[in-house]
Parts: structure tokens; sequence; C-alpha cells
């Protein structure tokens, strides 16, 4: 199988932790910032654990200063994404880092944006839609402000409202306003919970933030009564498996729980999370799920299929991404 040519959808990145290096390092140079130290010998990010990737990811960000900047990157990030066979990306976003979560300063950034994502779907047949996202190691309060662009910019390319960060900040009833405001506004919603904070986070999450899906969600294997809800509610899971595996919140492939998930019959996705960062693309999480556990051709069409039906994006983009999914549907 070409794992690199096999169409993909894809649901849990993050736009800024998608940044190539190289880009970064670029940005950086052009505006006389010194972030040397989050970078490895190997030209890569560097960090020690899921904190100081954090660190490092907001230190990247520092970059990250204008509209425009936000327009280079996320060509950048859509031509990597695209040479992996990926016709469809929703990608978390976040007004904190686009304007300090300023509606007015956001609305320049998402303009940006989107006039990249158009011409990537031009030119590269990838659709791209976002998601905007609550901080949460920001706190409660932070995340407000990120709802209310949300809800204020639904539509076409913002489809969604999620929360990213430290999972351990605080608990998710904590941030119920916050996905009141974007539920309000009729936004699909997702969460982060489960990487870290095992079962107990992914229940008090579906149950107080009462979300469609999950990012990573991989601790509600330890709860089968949590399966039989996840199942009852038709909640599905965008895991990112070799993110997972990196960040050591499994010991490895061969233990990651994917299979074990899929085969108690909740909706599993596969995404990258912020692929620079995990040394991983959409190609090597195929080749990895095949080496590991020998998925083959049918399997991953009806892991793209649950991705589709899952996606947050409206009913005619599911058609046109559906007939570039063909060949492998």
């Amino acid at each position: 199988m070409n794992f690199k040519a096999m169409p993909k959808v894809e649901l849990h990145t993050h736009l800024e932790g998608c940044a190539p290096p190289t880009f970064i390092k670029g940005l950086a140079a052009e505006k006389n910032i010194d972030i040397s130290k989050i970078f490895a010998a190997d030209g890569g990010y560097a960090f020690r654990d899921f904190d100081h990737f954090l660190q490092v990811y907001e230190a990247a960000c520092t970059t990250l200063q204008s509209p425009e900047d936000f327009r280079r990157l996320t060509m950048a990030v859509l031509e990597e994404t695209a040479a992996h066979g990926v016709v469809y990306m929703e990608t978390f976003v976040s007004p904190d880092f686009c304007g300090g979560g300023d509606l007015a300063a956001w609305k320049d950034y998402l303009a940006a944006i989107e006039d990249a994502a158009r011409e990537a779907e031009e030119k590269l047949g990838i659709t791209l839609k976002g998601i905007v996202t609550g901080i949460r190691h920001f706190g409660p309060d932070a995340c407000k402000p990120a709802a209310t662009c949300a809800a204020e910019t639904f539509g076409d390319f913002i489809t969604g409202y999620g929360m990213a960060g430290g999972e351990m900040v605080g608990r998710p009833g904590d941030y119920a306003y916050s996905f009141d405001i974007a539920r309000e506004a009729g936004m699909p919603l997702t969460c982060h919970a489960g990487e870290w904070g095992g079962a107990p986070m992914v229940a008090e999450t579906v149950r107080e933030l009462r979300v469609e899906r999950i990012g990573h969600g991989i601790g509600a294997i330890n709860d089968r009564a949590l399966i039989d809800e996840i199942l009852e509610k038709d909640i599905v899971l965008e895991v990112c498996p070799g993110s997972n595996v990196v960040l050591k919140a499994v010991d490895g492939w061969k233990s990651h729980p994917i299979v074990k998930l899929r085969d108690a019959g909740v909706k599993v996705t596969v995404s990258t999370d912020d692929p620079p960062f995990f040394h991983t693309t959409m190609t090597a999480e195929y080749e990895m799920l095949h080496r590991t556990y020998g998925w083959g051709e049918d399997d991953f069409k009806a892991l793209n299929a649950t991705a589709l039906a899952a996606a947050f994006c409206d009913d005619d983009t599911k058609a046109r991404v559906a007939k570039r999914l063909e060949p492998a549907l």
C-alpha cells in the first residue's frame, strides 16, 4: 500500500503546532527574536515532557505576530499536510495567539488564514476548516473571550469550538460557561480529555461540557461504563497515537489502546496533533498502524469514513471531500 498517496481526513491538529521548525526559525530571524533554545541539534523542536512542550509551543508562537504571519503559516502547513495525502483537515486555532482575544483583531487574523486556505484548496486540493480553541491552562476567564470570538465568527470556515492546553488545570465544569457561549451559537463542540486525566476526566468532560468529540480520550479504555456512555452518546474520539507515544502518555505503539477502543465499538479517528513536534505525519501514522496492528486498506477506508462523518463542516463540504476519498472508500 502507498500510505502517502492514500487520501486522508484529519480532525485533530493545532495550526501553530503544525509549523515547520524551519518556518519558525525564519520568522524569528526576520524579527530578531532569539528562540534558539527551543530547537534541538537536528533542527527539530526540543522539549523534555508535556509541560515543557507547552512552553516550547508558546515560545514558537511569539514569532507569529501579525495576520500576514498566520497567512504564511497556513500555507506552509497545508503544503506539508497535503503532501501526505490529506484532503480535509480541521485545525485548532486560538484567538489568544491571534490578537490576544480581541474580537476585531481576531477577525483580521481569521481573514488572513481563510485567504491562505482558499488558495491552498485551489492549488493543492486540501480543504481546511477551523475550530476556535480556548487554552485551558490560561484559565476559565481567558476561555470566555475565545468562545465569544468563536460564536461571532461561526460559519463556513470556523466550524466548531474546543479547548486544548494543560488538561490537569481545573476541572471541566470550570470551563462550562465558555462552552455554553459556543453551544448557544449552535457550534459543534470538542475538548481535549483523557490524554493525562484518565477516565474520570473524560467522563466529566462528556457530562459537564456535552461535547460531540473528545480530543485523545484514550484514558476512557479503563472504564467499561464510560465506554458504554460514549457509545450511547455517539461521541467520536480524535486519537493521536504518535503524539501519545512521544509524550509518553502510553508506553509505546504496542500498548496504545486505539485497537481496544475500536474493538469496543468506539468511533475512533487518527490525527497527528502537532506533527513536527512529534516527528510524525499522517503517512507515518498509517504506516505504524499497519506495522503494529496489521491494519489494511479496509481499516483505513473505515477510519476515513468515520472521520468525515464526524467532521464539523457542512454537508456540501462533506460531499465534496467524499469525492476525493472515492478511490479509498
